[in-house]
């Protein structure tokens, strides 16, 4: 029988060792906090930057809410982040992606004091990254990490495919994968669009992870026998409900289970862990910041 690896009972488990690590940090004077960014007017930007604000608040990090118009000045974005650079009381920097088109989201990432990019996804934390030193790991990749640990799946000598090379989710996961310890020790594949006979790639894998943001672009008939699939998109579709929408991920869930031995569900596999692992960075970051050593 196919296990459904629950994200959302790892994510749970994730955030009480955060509100363990809270608790310790605030016996030594130290209180994590997170300031929020928004420059959107996108309801689902609203709603995920409302998600993050609340997960904060259940273990205990303080946050700094702050929203700019959509069509203010660049410039205004970058003021702001200079400033929460500069804030000592705030230890972790989130701006919610995407960006409105006339800001350059490369200077957003670059801008971000490094200590402060709990996202991971600063040039000089990728490069920590990379070199097998993390500060901070993307939030997804790591909680993938997580997902598979708690699923008991052993990557060391597995053949690893990650579908989709963005820099938040695939380059990070790769690199994670081919790193050694712990969660790594994979041999790894990346595909991406033009990667040619995709179903034989996929095939390969004892570890399919697909973040290329297709709807269900990976069926069953792409899966081997046994595989552990990640699905990573989060995909609205038309249908036929009241929302008039449903959610779906970059895989056909009903055919792919019907091959793997473990499969994250859309939703409530990855999603709830890539929220989680926010707040452990963010945690990890007030301990770093104070000179207190961190629980996690």
């Amino acid at each position: 029988m196919t296990e459904i690896i629950d994200g959302n009972a790892v994510a749970e488990d994730v955030r009480a060792e955060v509100g363990d690590a809270v608790d310790e940090l605030d016996e030594e004077g130290v209180t994590p906090t997170l300031a929020t960014v928004l420059m959107s007017d996108d309801p689902a930007s609203e709603t995920y930057v409302s998600m993050k604000q609340n997960d904060c608040e259940e273990v205990g990090i303080d946050t700094v809410d702050v929203e700019l118009d959509s069509d203010a000045p660049a410039e205004e974005l970058y003021d702001t982040i200079d400033e929460l650079n500069a804030d000592d009381d705030v230890n972790g920097i989130l701006v919610q992606m995407p960006v409105p088109d006339h800001v350059d989201d490369r200077r957003v990432l670059r801008s971000i004091d490094p200590e402060k990019d709990v996202d991971g996804l600063h040039p000089e934390n990728i490069g920590r990254l990379v070199a097998g030193d993390a500060r901070y790991k993307p939030c997804t990749p790591h909680g993938i990490q997580r997902l598979l640990a708690a699923a008991d799946v052993e990557t060391e000598g597995k053949d690893a495919v990650v579908v989709g090379r963005s820099r938040l989710v695939g380059k990070p996961m790769a690199n994670l994968f081919i790193q050694y310890g712990e969660g790594g020790n994979a041999t790894t594949t990346v595909c991406h669009s033009r990667t040619e006979d995709l179903a034989e790639k996929t095939r390969s894998a004892d570890i399919l992870v697909a973040a290329a943001g297709v709807p269900e672009m990976i069926d069953g008939s792409m899966v081997g026998e046994g595989a552990v699939v990640v699905d990573v998109g989060i995909n609205q579709v038309d249908a036929d409900n009241e929302k008039g929408y449903e959610l779906v991920g970059d895989v056909d869930f009903e055919s792919a289970k019907e091959k793997a031995a473990a499969i994250t569900p859309v939703p409530g596999g990855v999603g709830p862990m890539t929220r989680a692992m926010l707040l452990y960075n963010t945690v990890n970051a007030a301990a770093l910041q104070s000179g207190v050593e961190s629980a996690l």
